[in-house]
């Protein structure tokens, strides 16, 4: 059967429901993973989003961070934390099987800057998920680690790799430590379908015009198994959002795949 999954950073779901509410009306995924929704649980807009035809698992709180699945099947299984142990207040990480799949949806922090205490919190939030995929996963099962992981993997993932380079999205410590998600298995599907395209997903609301000058960052992303990645027809990321009135600084990456 044809399946499709999204990721997109909202940057404050409320403020954009409806430019949400129509995407899906128009694109129709299976799977649509959000981050910084920015909304205590309680005042999350799921009534909304449960008339669109989706069952929704979301874990937030106010005012910064959050995560939620929205999916057109209800999950077998849902999962609210890395499931570690160790005490953390931010809303960052959700796990569900859905369809026969692990969808973990993470907003991995954003580091502020290499000598601030929050860069260390960043590394060692990578190293943590790292730790729940190798615990309760397999590089041959069928498996997705999809959200904005605030890291661009390449220089072809940033606009201007010279200037950008040790920035907290484009740290070599951040870079290497995604590379030991592919290290463990994964597949990063928009690279395994465009491997020269530069095109990004997010551009910062404080650059005057930075999408119009195409000044970006590829940070948002979809990594899979292999088992997956063999199954994904194609990976692309959807500019329009973006050009909407009070959009999000993010845009959405979508994947299908051929599920058996």
């Amino acid at each position: 059967m044809g399946w499709k999954l999204a990721t997109f950073n909202v940057n404050g779901l409320r403020a954009r429901l409806d430019i949400v509410l129509d995407w899906l009306k128009e694109n129709k995924p299976q799977v649509l993973c959000l981050q910084e929704t920015k909304v205590q649980d309680k005042d999350f807009p799921a009534a909304a989003l449960e008339e669109s035809g989706y069952q929704v698992a979301f874990m937030g709180q106010k005012s910064y961070n959050g995560v939620a699945v929205l999916s057109q099947n209800p999950p077998q299984e849902v999962r609210l934390t890395l499931e570690d142990g160790e005490d953390d207040p931010e809303a960052r990480f959700l796990a569900v099987k859905v369809d026969g799949v692990w969808v973990a949806n993470a907003y991995l922090p954003q580091g502020k800057e290499a000598s601030h205490p929050s860069f260390q919190y960043k590394l060692r939030y990578f190293e943590r998920v790292l730790a729940w995929l190798k615990k309760h996963h397999q590089p041959g099962g069928k498996l997705i680690l999809t959200g904005d992981l605030n890291v661009a993997p390449q220089e072809i993932d940033v606009y201007d790799p010279v200037r950008l380079e040790g920035q907290t999205d484009f740290h070599p410590e951040v870079r290497a430590a995604f590379q030991l998600f592919i290290g463990w298995g994964l597949i990063d599907l928009y690279r395994q379908h465009r491997p020269d395209e530069k095109q990004y997903t997010f551009w910062d609301y404080r650059m005057p015009k930075a999408f119009q000058r195409k000044l970006g960052w590829r940070i948002d992303h979809i990594l899979t198994t292999k088992p997956l990645a063999r199954a994904c027809l194609d990976c692309w990321v959807d500019t329009a959002p973006r050009i909407l009135p009070k959009p999000s600084d993010h845009t959405p990456m979508l994947a299908e795949f051929e599920l058996k």
